[in-house]
């Protein structure tokens, strides 16, 4: 008989990339269930992990890296695999003293596709970079996607919900790390009008003033501003009841994709090419093409570097939402 091991799989970057490192618990589980997989993030991501039935046990990072590495050598882990690959997680691994796995960095190639736009990135998604980080323990991807595990008491009741959005609606992330991956308000208003069809608008409270602003410009008929009104694992719940679902280049697009949604991708300043585009469910990426400043960071600024944000700005609305077509007949 196998004797049992204790993984630590280390991720802090985002909400996002942490939903992307749930195929690599889950195999990892599923593929040796001897193994005992601890996770490690910050203290915010706690929503994502704490119900995932293939880990055994969290950890975070609640300020001082000196603090958590007093928490986790006790354990005495056999592997580490660490999917961030950073300062931080390096002297995490260099402190424990065992065994490690890191995704590579790909910190030369993303610099050449920003600065010449010489695209060297592997064709690759990040969640299949994760899953080679697993492969020296003999573990493959299932190809089943991405989890997200929903408790009973974050299930949105249909009552929660207006009665116009109550049985039908399309789910809307309005976030988005930075102000260049979030389409100006004004071009929400004009994305929000083409789709023309109940709308449940998500995001924190930071977005709410932008929540506010569309339901002003179209009326409550037709859009609810959910925007800091429900918790991580509520707006999770809306988007798996959404018939599809919009997102900026944000962590709730990724929560989509584990729902196997259909998901309108727009893109600003960052583009899929950097692996982080809807993993294992269909999409539609909506950019402004043939742009010589885009990508202009691998993550997002602030504010554009250019000054006229064109990949916004100029994004093109020339789609059609095919799964609403019927429904729309009856709405109008």
């Amino acid at each position: 008989m196998a004797r049992s091991i204790k993984v630590l799989i280390l991720q802090f970057a985002s909400i996002g990339e942490v939903v992307l490192t749930t195929p690599v618990v889950r195999c990892l589980k599923k593929q040796l269930p001897k193994a005992e997989v601890h996770f490690c993030t910050k203290p915010a991501y706690q929503p994502i992990i704490t119900f995932n039935p293939y880990i055994a046990k969290t950890h975070y990072l609640d300020g001082s890296v000196y603090a958590l590495i007093q928490q986790l050598r006790p354990e005495k882990f056999d592997y580490v695999i660490d999917l961030q690959n950073t300062f931080t997680t390096a002297l995490i691994k260099l402190a424990l003293g065992t065994k490690s796995y890191s995704v590579p960095k790909q910190s030369v190639r993303q610099w050449l596709y920003i600065r010449w736009q010489v695209n060297a990135l592997p064709d690759q998604h990040i969640v299949d970079r994760y899953m080679a980080a697993v492969q020296p323990l003999g573990v493959e991807n299932d190809g089943r996607g991405l989890d997200y595990f929903i408790p009973y008491k974050d299930e949105v009741e249909t009552d929660w919900l207006p009665a116009t959005h109550q049985h039908d609606f399309v789910a809307y992330a309005i976030g988005g790390q930075s102000l260049t991956r979030r389409l100006p308000v004004q071009r929400m208003i004009e994305l929000c009008r083409k789709i023309n069809y109940p709308i449940v608008l998500l995001g924190d409270k930071a977005d709410r003033k932008a929540g506010e602003e569309i339901v002003r410009a179209i009326g409550e008929r037709q859009i609810f501003n959910g925007c800091g009104h429900f918790n991580l694992n509520q707006s999770a719940s809306l988007l798996r009841r959404a018939r599809v679902v919009f997102s900026h280049d944000t962590g709730l697009m990724h929560v989509a994709a584990a729902f196997r949604k259909k998901i309108y991708s727009i893109w600003g300043s960052t583009t899929p090419q950097f692996g982080f585009y809807p993993y294992k469910t269909p999409y539609v990426r909506i950019e402004t093409a043939g742009l010589n400043c885009r990508p202009c960071s691998a993550s997002g600024p602030e504010n554009c570097p250019m000054k006229h944000f064109k990949c916004m700005n100029n994004l093109p609305f020339d789609f059609e939402v095919k799964e609403l077509r019927q429904q729309k007949k009856n709405f109008e």
